[in-house]
């Protein structure tokens, strides 16, 4: 895609980390990557049409697999290939064991619940070499490396910069999935810092630093624009007006999981991480943060008189196995893929911080004409950006 500059808009894509769960975006964008194929052929991409995908664990390894150049230089999935992906491989990334045996419960007692061997090897054997300066539109993916605590975000618009960041995508991907208790942290070398020794990553989950990553995009496209880039220009550093950003959430069960303070109270150590099928300290570090950021943006665009160019597609309502991040049974992939369905059915949502909970917005549309809108201006702001770039180079 033609840098922004040669346009009216900066189109940005988030994914929300959640396991599993990724199945729910997935097929959000399958519908999206249809309309814009409706528009401009087959041969549409996702990657085409965004000038940056961001995305949290799940969502990272969505957004590499969207970006990622095969020998064609053409991403290595479409769109519709990502739910099969899901589909094919879950049963081995999350392999289930009899929950209550004796090798389950030292598992979870004495280190992650699964060991990641084959979650890595999928990654490495779909991403290949392919570093992040490859990618074929920018890739904002957020980690946290446990070593320095700090979030180390790894940025295309940061590679100038630091270049130790461009690394392995399969490392990035990796990285930014090892959730904790889920998956082992990951370790790796990349580059060198200024005195010339290995710079190494210790990471886990981006979602513990930002599992809603639109923020953090729109920090990456601020940053570069204040750096006086000439693909942004004429776009200021603050002209969120310009900003067209799409947030996909994974899904929780917010309705259904009502903790109370006279429960919490009497939690120690292992009931703040185990309450029945959900873990009420991830649900709070994961859930809270997305919220604000979907809140902050809102807040932002609505201020701007551009809300109609920002969209948060996420469902509040999960129950029972659909809220899980691993389970992985026949019956939970296609209530998860029937979740994403029926959230394109649904009406276009803000989340009320006055209750907590998810409402229609007024005269929104649904989810689906939503996009259908977004695929539009998402063509119309391609083909704009091609004609002024052709009328430039003659």
């Amino acid at each position: 895609m033609r840098p922004p500059t040669y346009g009216n808009l900066i189109t940005i894509l988030s994914i929300d980390g959640g396991g599993i769960r990724g199945i729910i975006p997935a097929t959000i964008l399958e519908f999206l990557e249809s309309e814009l194929q409706k528009l401009d052929g087959e041969q549409a991409r996702i990657a085409d049409y965004f000038d940056v995908v961001a995305g949290t664990s799940t969502g990272g390894l969505i957004t590499t697999m969207l970006t990622a150049p095969d020998a064609n230089n053409r991403p290595v999935m479409a769109a519709k290939d990502i739910v099969p992906f899901y589909t094919k491989h879950g049963p081995k990334i999350f392999p289930q064991k009899w929950l209550g045996s004796v090798e389950s419960t030292v598992d979870l007692l004495g280190g992650p619940k699964y060991n990641g061997k084959y979650l890595h090897q999928l990654i490495r054997d779909n991403l290949g070499q392919t570093r992040l300066h490859q990618a074929l539109t920018n890739v904002v993916i957020p980690t946290f490396d446990i070593k320095l605590l700090q979030p180390i975000i790894f940025s295309s618009y940061e590679l100038n910069n630091l270049p130790y960041l461009d690394a392995l995508l399969s490392d990035i991907s990796i990285g930014t999935s090892a959730a904790p208790t889920v998956f082992p942290a990951y370790y790796f070398k990349n580059g060198t810092d200024s005195s010339g020794n290995p710079w190494e990553f210790n990471l886990i989950d981006g979602g513990v630093a930002a599992n809603n990553p639109a923020l953090v995009a729109i920090r990456e496209v601020t940053k570069q624009a204040s750096r006086n880039d000439p693909n942004f220009s004429p776009i200021q550093p603050l002209d969120y007006g310009r900003l067209l950003v799409i947030s996909l959430g994974t899904g929780r069960a917010k309705q259904e999981l009502k903790y109370s303070a006279e429960m919490a109270a009497k939690w120690g150590l292992f009931g703040w991480l185990i309450q029945g099928n959900s873990s009420p300290l991830v649900d709070v570090f994961t859930q809270a943060p997305a919220d604000m950021v979907d809140y902050f943006i809102s807040v932002v665009f609505q201020a701007l008189h551009n809300d109609d160019n920002y969209l948060r597609i996420q469902d509040d309502m999960l129950t029972g196995e659909t809220s899980s991040i691993d389970v992985i049974t026949k019956k939970n992939l296609t209530d998860l893929v029937n979740i994403g369905q029926n959230l394109l059915k649904a009406p276009v949502s803000r989340v009320n911080f006055q209750t907590g909970n998810t409402e229609p917005i007024t005269n929104g549309g649904t989810n689906e004409e939503a996009l259908i809108k977004f695929a539009k201006l998402l063509s119309d702001e391609k083909k704009l950006r091609e004609s002024n770039s052709q009328q430039q180079t003659n």
